[in-house]
């Protein structure tokens, strides 16, 4: 088998890398630039703008893979209200050029899309339930999904997922479990929302269903997050009880006080009975994936 994978200088296409490093399945790991981490051998990269459609065909007909990952997206919700053409261009136009090359390849394409297709008042979600974006962001992924859904072409697999966290390399972007520890053992007093509610994912869990996904060839929409939906207050409150933080450091504060750019879904999570049955996707507790990230820092 032969994986490329889009975003591979991100937390989970580094983990992505990680995991394949230690398999006998050939991949190619592709981002915009310079190959930014060092556990991917410089033969096995190659710079991929996948807004391009040009250089997407040329890559992809040099590696000719069986299946393609990807994990490339603008993810800054609030970011994306500002830039609506940059978000569209990389979250749904670039999937539409991954699509057609997939298409005319007969190559498995791996999307991951996002708890917040949904609009958070029915949460935890299954697979097939009502999607109702409420942000440029959502909408983007909204409209990616319905790419893949609505095609004739039926060899892909959308795995939704929600709050990724975890560490890697040179990282563009922090996440909401690293910055709180950083924060918490400075003694900074955090604010923090305490009515949205979410299942954070261990990247390498992801990273896991994703390579999990293409060796089955499993096709559909699977949901990947962690197994508990706990609000984004107690989530800091069990980083700081993990790291011996003091926990008065953390003051609570609803959505309607943050004056958030992008509105946010206030209920996610995600039932997980399909992805456990078919893909065997056994996620960590959150506080199983917080050890995991002491012992590697």
């Amino acid at each position: 088998m032969r994986i490329l994978i889009t975003g591979a200088n991100g937390l989970t296409g580094q983990k992505i890398v990680g995991q394949l490093n230690k398999s006998n399945i050939e991949y190619r790991a592709t981002s915009m630039g310079p190959n930014r981490n060092s556990a991917c051998p410089g033969d096995r990269y190659a710079s991929l703008d996948i807004t391009d459609p040009i250089e997407l065909k040329e890559v992809i007909a040099d590696f000719q893979p069986d299946a393609i990952i990807n994990t490339a997206a603008m993810t800054n919700v609030d970011a994306c209200e500002d830039d609506i053409d940059t978000c569209n261009k990389i979250n749904v136009q670039a999937v539409e050029y991954l699509l057609n090359c997939c298409k005319v390849r007969d190559i498995h394409l791996i999307h991951i899309s996002t708890d917040f297709v949904f609009d958070g008042t029915g949460g935890p979600y299954r697979e097939d339930d009502e999607r109702k974006p409420l942000s440029v962001y959502a909408k983007s992924k909204y409209d990616s999904e319905n790419l893949l859904l609505e095609s004739n072409y039926k060899n892909w697999t959308i795995l939704r997922t929600i709050i990724v966290f975890g560490e890697c390399e040179n990282m563009s972007r922090s996440n909401i479990v690293l910055w709180a520890i950083d924060a918490l053992k400075e003694k900074k007093e955090l604010t923090i929302v305490n009515d949205q509610f979410r299942a954070p994912t261990w990247a390498d869990d992801l990273a896991w269903a994703c390579i999990q996904a293409a060796k089955l060839n499993a096709r559909g929409v699977f949901h990947i997050s962690g197994p508990e939906t706990f609000s984004i207050y107690e989530l800091v409150c069990r980083v700081a009880d993990f790291i011996g933080a003091d926990r008065s450091l953390i003051k609570p504060i609803s959505t309607s006080q943050l004056n958030q750019k992008a509105k946010r879904p206030p209920k996610t999570g995600f039932i997980l009975d399909k992805a456990r049955k078919i893909l065997n996707y056994n996620p960590m507790s959150f506080e199983q994936s917080l050890l995991l990230l002491s012992q590697g820092r």
